[in-house]
Formats: C-alpha cells, structure tokens, sequence
C-alpha cells in the first residue's frame, strides 16, 4: 500500500495536469478533495504556500464562534486568489493579466486584508512592485504555468479545508486543532449526537464526558484519549455528513458508499474503506456491505426533503435552495425536466459572470469587481407564463470518439459550438440560422406485385446522395479543424499552426499540437542546416571564381586554412524562429521554406547594409539573435555605436569646452545649439563668428548670452563693450551691475570692493553708488525700499561674513529710532532698555553705567540724580579734579541728538560733525541739524548750513574770554581761571577729533595755554565758558553792541524799524527787549550739566 506521501504526490500531479492541460471542473475539483483529505498536517502538505503560518497570522478570537469568522474571512481572499491562478492557467488570459491593481475595493477588503496575501501573488509571478499595484517582470512573456498550477491547487486545496472547518466536516481537525487552540472548545448543542453518545458510555467513566469537553484530549491516558478521540470525531463527522450527502463516502465524499462500519458509524466507499480500515487499530471493526436498494430507499426517504433542496444535475451534489450555485461544481441551478410548470418562478437577473476573469459579480455592478472590465450587453431575462423546459447539456463529444454531430451546431457568428436542443448560442446569445428545408419529391405509390428474386447488384449512388455526403464530409472535416483550433489555441498554439502541422503530418490519428511538440523541431533544424549548406555553397563558388581570377595574376599560396573559415564565416545561420515563419508561410514544404527563408535573409541583410552598416556577418549574426527582425537587429547594431555617448553621458568627468576653431563649422553650431540652446542656426553661426574675430575680448558666454537678446551685430558689439567709470576696464554688459536708484554701471569687481569698504569702515548711510552717491538715505520714504532691493544684489557677491555685518548694521539702523534704545558707553552695544531704572547693564560687556547721562556707573550715583552725582564728583574726586577743566568738558562732550551717542570730545574747532553710528550731520554747539535744502521758510543761504541760536557756541565762540567772564559774573556764575593742583599747565590736555590724511582720530589737542585759562588753550577755554553759559541758560544779548543787535534782529527777522523821535539808546532798549522776547533761546543746546 503507497504511502500517505506517495499519495499525495499521485494526487498533486494529476490535478496539477488537469488544471493547466484545461480538464474538466470535476477532475480538477475531485482531486482537490482527495488532496483536501488526506489525513497530513498542513505543514506536511502544502509545499509552496506557507498554510500553517497564513491560518495563525490570520485566525483571531477568543472563542470557536469568532475564529471560524476570521477564517471564513481567509477563505473568501483565498477563492479571489484562486481566481488569479485559474485567470493565469487558462490559455486565453485576460487582457491586463500582467498586473494587480492595490486600489481595486475587492482586492483590499479581501486579499489585501489578510496576511501572506500578496506572498501567494509573488508566487503566481507578480513580484514587480509598482506605484499602484504589483505586475509580472518586464522581461517574462507568459506565466509559469506549471508552477502557477501547483500553487493554484495549494490555494484551492487550503480553501476547501477551511470551509470544511467552518462547517464542522473536516475529516482530522486535530491538524488546525492543534495550531488554533480555540477551536477545541466546542459548543455542547453544536453535536448532540456527540454527547448522546458518549453519556451512554459513561456509565464506566463518570468523569469522562466531562473531560472530553472541557480539557484537552492530552490530559487523559493514552489509550483511553485515542478511543474517545476517535469516536467523538466519527459520530461528529458521520452527523455532519448525514445531513449534507450521506448516500457518498463519508470520507472522499465523491463516490458512493459501498461499506457501512458498525463501529465508526459511518459510510465509506470500496477504496476508502480498504484505506481507513488497513490501520491496525481500526482493522476489527465490523462493517456490513450496502446494496443499490439500501440507497434506493434512502433516495426515498429522502424524496420528502425535495422542496428545500436541489440536486445539481452535472454532479448530483444536493444543495440548499437558497444556494444559486452548486457547492461542488460552481454550476447554476438547472430545473430538472419533472419540474411543474407552475412553481416556475420568473427569471430575473441577480448576478453576472465576467467575460474576462470569471468573477460573479452583483447585479447592480457595472464593471467588475475584480479587472474592473464592463459589463457585456445580455439578452434581457424572458418571463413567459409557461418557461420552456431546459433539459440537461449533453457531454461534448472527443474527438476520436463516437457521437452524434447531429446534436451539434455551430455558431456563424462566432463559431462556438453549441449544443441541441439549444437554439441560441452560449457564446454570443444570437439565434441559430434555421437549416434548409431538403427537397422532396413525392411520387405516386407503385402497386404492390410480386417478382422472382434476382440478384442484387451494388447500386451507384446517386449524384444528390454524394452532394449530401461531400457536403456531411467537409462539415465534419471543419468542425473537427474548429475543436483542433481551440485546443491549440488553449496551448498556445496559432491556427496557421495547426492547419499546416494537419497537412504535413496527414495522419490523423496524432494531435497537432503533439506533433508540433515532438516532430516540428526537427524540421525546423533541417530547414537551418539546409540553408546553411546552400549558402556555404554559394559562397564557395563565389569565392573560387574570385581565386580564379586571382591567380592569373600571383602566384598560388596555402589557402585552405583561410577558405575553411571562409566557408564557417559564410555559411548563414538562421533561427528557429525565422526558420518557423518560412515554414508557415511555405505551407510545411521543407525546400521551399528553406528557399524562402535564405531569400528574406538576403533581403533584410541588403536592407541593414543600406543603411550604413557593411559587415555582412555581423549583420548576419544580429539577425539571427533577434528572431530574423530588422527592428532588434538594428538595436544590436546601434548598440556598440552608441557605447562612446552612453559612457560620455553617464561619466562623472566634466563636457569637453566647445572648441570655437574646430574645422568643422556646423559641428561647432551642433554643440552651441546642444549645449546652450540658442534660439536659431542663424544665432550659433552668429555666436561663431563674434568669437572668431581677432583680438575679441569676449567669452563665449558672454556672446551667447548678448546673442540670446538680439540678434544685432552692432548692438552686439556694443553690449559686449561696457566701460566700468571706476577702473576705467572694458566688460561685458552681463558683468556689470546697477543699482535701481540710479542708470549708473560699474563692474563686479569694482561693486563688490566699494560695498565691501562701506560695510567694514563706514556707516550704513554710506552704502550709495559710487559714481553719482545717490540715493539721499536721509530721506525717510526711499530707504526701506533701497535697502531692501540693495539686500538682494549684496547677497550674491559679498563674502558671508561681510554681508552678515551689513545685516547687522541694517538692524542697528532700525533699532536706534526706538526711544528705548541705549549705547553702552562700555563697548559701544546697543540694545533696547524697558526698565525705568538708572543703573543699566550691558549685555555684551557686562559692565553698568547711567540710563540719562550716559556715564559709566558708580556707587555714589545711587540715591543721586545726575547733576548732583556731578556736582559731588568735581568737588570730591580727585582724580576728576586732577583732570581739571579738560575731564569737564571730556564729560560734558558731544551727544548725537539722533542716536543718542556719546563721544568724549572737545566741541571746538568744526562744528559740523557726523555721528559715525547713525550718519547723522548736526552742530556740536546747539544740536540743530546740517542740511543742504533747508527746511525753513524764505531761507536765502544754499549750500551745507545749519540755523544755531544766539547762545550757540557758533556765535559766542568768537567773544573774547573776557567778555565772556563779564556775562559770567553779571549773572553770579563761577567759573575757574587757574589749572588744579599736579596738572599740566604747559599743553592743552583736552581730546578732540583731527583730521589727518583723510582720517579722523582722537588725540589730545597739545596746544599752548594762556595764563588765567585754568591750564587750556585759549579755544577750550572758551568752549568751557560757554558750557558754563548753557548750562545756566544765560543769555547773551545784554552785551550786544548795536550792530550785533541789528545783524541779530535781521538773523532771527525781527522787526528794527526805527520809531519817530526816538533816540537811539530807547531804539536800542527797545530792539533788545523785543529780541528776547520774540526769539528765545536754542531748545537743543545742552543744559544743566
């Protein structure tokens, strides 16, 4: 007896043939079954798909009920899955076979769903992954049928043995028991019969029904759990089976039972008892045997049942009669010819099949689920009152069999053979063409006589009866080359193929589609070696009249080496592929497809050598690689060709520069209209011909850049010559720059210097163009935009750290306009101060110093407002009283009334002076602003002015130190005429702003001093005089003389008319007293210090 392995083998291979050989649904579906029951583990039987591992990944629940629905879920992906591998055997394949499709909804609710899904896909061939679903390699024509059949029977045979499990049939659940622990716990009502059973043997083992129920058979003792094992899943599989078909075998399910066991009580059939009882444990039982009348009485019984039930008429499986289908065949619900003719219901349509890939889809649904391909036009469901009855589709007849083509007719429209008595065709629902009435001729009755017997001769027939039978004869001859075309065009076979095999073989008792399996091949290397001859013959003879010819002329050498290459090298190899086609095309004539395949070689090598290229072998031998096609053969030639360009386009070395004076003139504009995609020929020769006169200056660059705007030579040129009005240099117009402010141009390398100076040395009001210095950045309205289109060219051609510094000054720029903004007088940070004390921190240096004056922070400050913290320093600090007057005005020095920056310097000498943070022009003296167009109402003065006040240092500089004394005194202010205790008395110490060399440092001013000056020259002195005036807000007017008084009155536009009869000391009086009521004194001079 073979073994289980062996069986299984047996059984794999013949339903993997009748799968992809095209059997019949019932061979393929009952070796599914046997396969489905033979008593292995999934791990043992499944070769190809993971079973074990797909039915744990993808079983879920805590109890039977809700692992048998995720297995149910399992099942349904595996029946679309095993619609893929039927789409794939099947020689007419659909027309998108090569791919799946992810967004497909039937592919994600179900195989997408599942784990190991797309795995059995990969196994069917689709392992290239695309962007929406997966597909067959590029490179692989058709299926692997063999294999897509082998993992086909895996995925039907897994199928089949979950739905077994669902319905409780399966013949060893242990197998899926064992892996799915949940389905060991089993309702008590599910099997009724179980448990009846087993309470009447438990009168020796109380406990026993318990434990068979509850805990796992491995708890019991070995004996006794394979007893009650075996007894339970008998009853339980006999019940199961009794309900559904119990006149079939209890275990195949297919064939009847012959066998009864007494012991199992179940069914079996001849072979699966001899199989199930050949174990020694079960080799005792007791089985009687089961007649034809045993079953004819049950068929019987049964008869009672018939109105829930169907029996599908192709397999005699009996179904439920909400079932459509049949469970085994999948073949719809046919009336059977005892029906009533009224329980016929109307036909109405609820699902359609798929021309394309099989799927049944629901009525409603318009493409299909599965291909998404539409839905074929169909005959409307017809509703008469009596349905004619249908009877059952006869078996087609083989071919080599008997039968009767009288039942059989074939479609003119589609010549799909049908059926009687169909009379409308299958395939395409048109009716069948009535056939001609035959003619008879009726003739009268000959009276009956009696004759002597003669001698029977052979009768000729008649010429209608051998019209009838050439005409029988060919109809049988076509039907037959019809079926002979469909099988071949199930294997892959063309018509033309199968007609020809038919006329070369003639014997037709052998297939064509065998024959040309077996005995075409050889042809087809007779043919290649019949034109390999024919052609090293030609060129034999060709080749010894060339020698004849040559050896009139030298004399005779040792050739015969050189001519058997020759010959080799000559000799014309051809293709299967080629020699095939010049068979079919000869009609199977060996001699002539061989003349005819040399011929069309000929002709494709004269072709390829026409264009261009001259080795006849290689052209030989490409054609020979490409099946005899001129289009692959001109790829394998074109392929070495284009090796050079492939390696220069795909290395990493830079393009070779296009050299301006190549001889060749048109590859030179080749390359321009490649490389630089100019707009026309007429612009590269153009471009050419710039850079080919002598002593231009010009890059090709710049040329095709200038040649892409016009096409003007002389404007060319021009643009092509821009003078910078800085280095005086020829450039480019592409390389010179502009500022939006102004028309002027300059250079790169002159635009970068000047704005790189500007940033580095200068203020941020200086960054102007450096031939006109426009825009005027004093203007408000225009510096926002300026700075902003000036930020975008001074991106690309400044250095990071340059243009980092010019962001930088751009923000101080902004923040100084804050009223909140401070400058530390430490290190000159500014930030931005919310606090409302006096003492500040820096957070740069982190040193302190005064919010309102500015001055470095000390301890004493605290509690004291700045003028008495300066009144206490100068009369208790000795180092600031041995500085002496030069320390007062270094502390009282200049603050930009912009900014509010300081600067330790002596007022005198200039009093225009320029913040060097904010570039801000003021007078030193009165803080009044610097401007060339002045604001002020009918001001006649132009040029660079500034409006100062009568106490501004402008004015009163100029009064002697004695004069200024006077004003002291007569307003009670003491002021200091010598110099403190250990100063120096000889040179003035006082720090003031030089200009020296186009620079402005600090330095002290090193002048002689003037006895009765405090230790200053006279010109500080004077400053510190005037400092004492403003900061006690004397006027002086009182000491004018009169011409001050009347040059003051027409400064500040007082009115000095002289009054009638008044002398001049009242007109004077009068003018003084008017002066200082109608003008007051400078509002930003600075007081109070």
């Amino acid at each position: 007896m073979p073994s289980l392995s062996e069986q299984l083998q047996d059984v794999r291979s013949r339903a993997e043939v009748c799968l992809y050989s095209g059997g019949k649904v019932v061979e393929v579906r009952a070796g599914v079954v046997a396969m489905a029951n033979l008593p292995l583990p999934p791990c043992s039987k499944y070769r190809h798909i993971t079973a074990e591992t797909m039915v744990i990944e993808n079983s879920s629940g805590s109890n039977r009920k809700e692992t048998l629905a995720s297995l149910q879920r399992l099942s349904t992906a595996l029946n679309i899955l095993e619609k893929y591998g039927c789409n794939l055997t099947n020689p007419n394949r659909p027309k998108y076979w090569r791919t799946v499709k992810h967004n497909n909804p039937v592919f994600k609710a179900t195989v997408d769903a599942i784990q190991g899904g797309r795995a059995v896909l990969c196994l069917y061939g689709y392992s290239n992954q695309q962007p929406d679903g997966l597909s067959f390699p590029d490179d692989i024509t058709d299926p692997d049928v063999g294999r897509v059949a082998a993992v086909t029977l895996e995925v039907m045979s897994l199928r089949m043995e979950l739905e077994m499990l669902i319905k409780d049939a399966h013949p060893n659940p242990e197998f899926y028991e064992r892996i799915i622990p949940t389905l060991r716990h089993k309702d008590v009502g599910l099997n009724t019969d179980a448990v009846v059973l087993h309470s009447s043997s438990s009168k020796c083992h109380p406990d026993s029904q318990t434990k068979s129920l509850a805990f796992p058979l491995h708890h019991r003792s070995s004996r006794e759990s394979n007893h009650g094992h075996q007894s339970l899943r008998s009853i339980q599989v006999f019940s199961t089976s009794s309900n559904k078909h119990p006149e079939n075998c209890a275990i195949c399910g297919i064939f009847r039972i012959s066998a009864h066991c007494l012991t199992c009580l179940q069914g079996f059939c001849s072979e699966c008892d001899r199989l199930y009882h050949s174990h020694s444990e079960r080799a005792n039982h007791r089985r009687t045997a089961v007649t034809s009348s045993s079953s004819s009485s049950s068929s019987k019984n049964r008869s009672s049942h018939s109105s829930s039930t169907w029996r599908c008429l192709h397999c005699t499986k009996v179904n439920g009669v909400q079932d459509v289908l049949c469970k085994q065949c999948e073949r719809p619900h046919l009336e059977s010819l005892g029906a009533k003719a009224d329980e016929c219901q109307p036909a109405t349509i609820t699902e359609w099949q798929c021309k394309s890939c099989t799927v049944v889809n629901a009525a409603s649904s318009i493409l299909c689920e599965v291909c998404e391909r539409p839905r074929l036009a169909t005959r409307p469901p017809v509703t008469p009152s009596h349905p004619p009855v249908t009877p059952p589709r006869p078996p087609a007849p083989v071919l080599g069999m008997p039968g009767d083509p009288d039942s059989q007719w074939v479609c003119q429209f589609c010549t799909y053979l049908n059926y009687s008595p169909a009379t409308v065709c299958e395939m395409c629902d048109l009716a069948r063409p009535e056939p001609a009435p035959l003619q008879v001729k009726l003739r009268p009755p000959s009276p009956v006589r009696r004759v002597p017997a003669l001698p029977v001769k052979p009768k000729e027939p008649a010429p209608e009866d051998l019209d009838s039978w050439r005409q029988k004869l060919m109809k049988e001859e076509g039907l037959k080359l019809i079926q002979l075309i469909r099988d071949g065009e199930k294997k892959g076979v063309s018509p033309e193929e199968v007609y020809t095999s038919m006329r070369v073989a003639g014997d037709s008792s052998i297939l064509p589609c065998k024959w040309l399996k077996t005995e075409l091949p050889l042809l087809l290397d007779q043919i290649v070696t019949s034109v390999a001859a024919t052609s090293r013959q030609f060129s034999t003879e060709k080749t010894l009249v060339e020698h004849m010819n040559k050896s009139c002329e030298a004399p005779p050498e040792d050739t015969g080496t050189e001519e058997e290459l020759s010959e080799e090298e000559h000799a014309v190899q051809l293709s299967r592929a080629e020699a095939k086609q010049a068979w079919l095309t000869a009609g199977g004539d060996t001699e002539r497809a061989a003349r005819q395949a040399l011929r069309d070689r000929l002709v494709k090598v004269k072709e390829l050598c026409a264009l261009g290229f001259t080795d006849e072998t290689n052209c030989h031998e490409v054609l020979r690689q490409s099946g005899g096609e001129v289009r692959g053969a001109l790829i394998l030639l074109q392929r070495p060709l284009l090796e050079p360009f492939h390696k220069r386009i795909w290395s990493e070395k830079p393009e070779p520069p296009v050299d301006i004076h190549h001889p060749d003139k048109q590859r030179t504009c080749r390359r321009l209209l490649a490389v630089y995609d100019l707009p026309s020929w007429g612009r590269c020769e153009l471009t050419l011909s710039l850079l080919q006169e002598h002593s231009a200056p010009y890059s090709l660059e710049d040329v095709v850049q200038a040649v892409r705007e016009s096409h003007d030579r002389e404007f060319i040129k021009r643009v092509l010559a821009k003078e910078c009005p800085i280095c005086l240099s020829v450039f480019p117009h592409s390389k010179m720059q502009s500022l939006t402010s102004c028309q002027c141009s300059v250079c790169c390398g002159c635009f970068q210097q000047h704005f790189t100076i500007a940033v580095r040395d200068k203020h941020i009001r200086d960054m102007v163009c450096p031939v006109c210095w426009e825009p005027d950045i004093n203007d408000p309205e225009h510096l926002n935009s300026y700075f902003s289109t000036l930020d975008i060219q001074l991106r690309e051609c400044l250095e990071p750290e340059v243009y980092e510094l010019f962001h930088k000054k751009l923000t101080e720029q902004a923040l100084i306009k804050d009223p909140k903004f401070l400058w530390c007088c430490h290190c000159s940070y500014g930030f931005i101060y919310d606090g409302d004390q006096l003492k500040v921190t820096c957070f740069q240096c982190r040193n302190s110093f005064c919010a309102q004056c500015k001055k470095p922070w000390e301890s004493q400050h605290g509690g004291l407002s700045c003028e008495q913290f300066q009144s206490w320093k100068r009369e208790n600090d000795p180092e600031y009283q041995r500085q002496g007057l030069a320390g007062y005005l270094r502390d009282n020095g200049i603050t930009c009334p912009n900014c509010r920056f300081q600067y330790a310097l002596s007022k005198g000498g200039c009093m225009h002076f320029c913040c060097s943070q904010c570039r801000y022009q003021f007078c030193s003296g009165c803080n009044n602003p610097f401007h060339t167009t002045c604001a002020v109402e009918e001001c006649r003065v132009s040029g660079l002015h500034a409006h100062h006040p009568r106490d501004c240092l402008f004015y009163l500089r100029d009064w002697e130190p004695s004069r200024l004394q006077a004003l002291l005194q007569s307003n009670g202010v003491a002021f200091n005429t010598e110099p403190p205790p250990g100063t120096q008395t000889d040179l003035c110490g006082v720090i003031e702003q030089k200009d020296e060399g186009g620079q402005q440092p600090d330095s002290a001013c090193g002048a002689q001093t003037q006895p009765g000056h405090a230790g200053l020259c006279e010109k500080h002195y004077r400053e510190y005089l005037v400092s004492l005036i403003n900061s006690h807000s004397i006027d002086p007017a009182p000491l004018y003389s009169s011409n001050e008084l009347l040059l003051a009155c027409k400064r500040y536009k007082v009115d000095d008319a002289n009054r009638d009869g008044e002398d001049n000391f009242t007109y004077y009086s009068r003018l003084l007293e008017k002066l200082m009521d109608e003008v007051p004194l400078g509002d930003k001079v600075p007081r109070k210090k």
